[in-house]
């Protein structure tokens, strides 16, 4: 028994959630279309080139949350999973979860997404541990606010360590799944990293560091890095 990873976004669903979320509040007319739109463009692109502010990033993208009942919210994220992420799930990615989960592994995600966007998203491929950032709910309500550190870049080393702390699983042996080279930390610290559909930064690096390249969006679930 392992544990094995998964990064969220662009690695077992074919886009980006915090962003198609943005766009989904931007095309629905809750928020501002130009100022929200430019500035979730703006971000997403610094994401890409890992200049990305994280905490900059979060007061933005969890405004809308701290503007919106909490009902209200569950009802456009649910039509939000339904209209915009199902499409985007991927045959390949739950054969890859399913292949572990046989194996006797432990499934965990860990995401820079946000928890109020991606806990559905993960229930669907049947994987319940998950560390994201958590959006702060005080008295009924969203603040706009988050708990603890981001889970973004070092973050996400941080926050599973605690994890690991607090349950009785281990890094022997483990995997982690990744297309995106703000990964490096994790990626680095696992037995048997594999960028997923990698970014032009991730593989660079993973072909400098003989990393397993593999795709989920071809159809066909790739078994040969499970080889050792």
């Amino acid at each position: 028994m392992s544990l094995a990873i998964f990064d969220l976004d662009n690695t077992l669903i074919a886009d980006d959630s915090d962003y198609l979320w943005g766009q989904f509040l931007v095309d629905r007319g809750i928020v501002d279309k130009n100022h929200y739109e430019s500035a979730n463009a703006k971000f997403y692109e610094e994401y890409k080139q890992g200049t990305l502010d994280i905490v900059e990033f979060l007061h933005f993208s969890l405004k809308p949350l701290a503007d919106h009942n909490p009902e209200q919210l569950y009802q456009w994220r649910a039509q939000f999973i339904e209209e915009i992420i199902k499409p985007l799930m991927l045959e390949s990615a739950q054969q890859l979860i399913d292949k572990h989960r046989d194996r006797g592994d432990t499934l965990l995600v860990i995401t820079a997404t946000n928890r109020f966007v991606t806990e559905p998203i993960v229930g669907l491929y049947g994987i319940e541990n998950l560390l994201a950032t958590t959006p702060e709910f005080i008295d009924g309500r969203y603040t706009g606010g988050f708990n603890g550190i981001p889970c973004f870049q070092a973050g996400k080393v941080k926050l599973l360590e605690a994890w690991l702390t607090d349950t009785s699983e281990t890094m022997l042996d483990s995997w982690f799944y990744s297309d995106s080279h703000n990964d490096l930390p994790l990626l680095k610290l696992v037995d048997n990293p594999v960028a997923v559909d990698p970014d032009e930064k991730l593989a660079e690096f993973a072909n400098a560091s003989n990393w397993p390249i593999i795709s989920l969006r071809d159809g066909q679930c790739p078994t040969h890095h499970f080889q050792k």
